[in-house]
């Protein structure tokens, strides 16, 4: 998936995001969690995720 079209699904629905870049892994659940608790640290979250891993 494009590397545009995952920050742009990161700054609308994190965890979908970091679950195309990481699939069901800690950081999937993670990512969950932050966004349930208060959505503004689930996207930080997330676009970090999608811009640290590669592949």
């Amino acid at each position: 998936m494009s590397r545009l079209v995952l920050i742009i699904l990161a700054l609308l629905l994190p965890p979908l995001a970091v679950f195309f870049k990481r699939g069901i892994m800690p950081v999937f659940w993670l990512n969950l969690l932050l966004t349930l608790i208060f959505f503004i640290p689930g996207m930080v979250h997330a676009l970090w995720v999608v811009t640290k891993y590669k592949g």
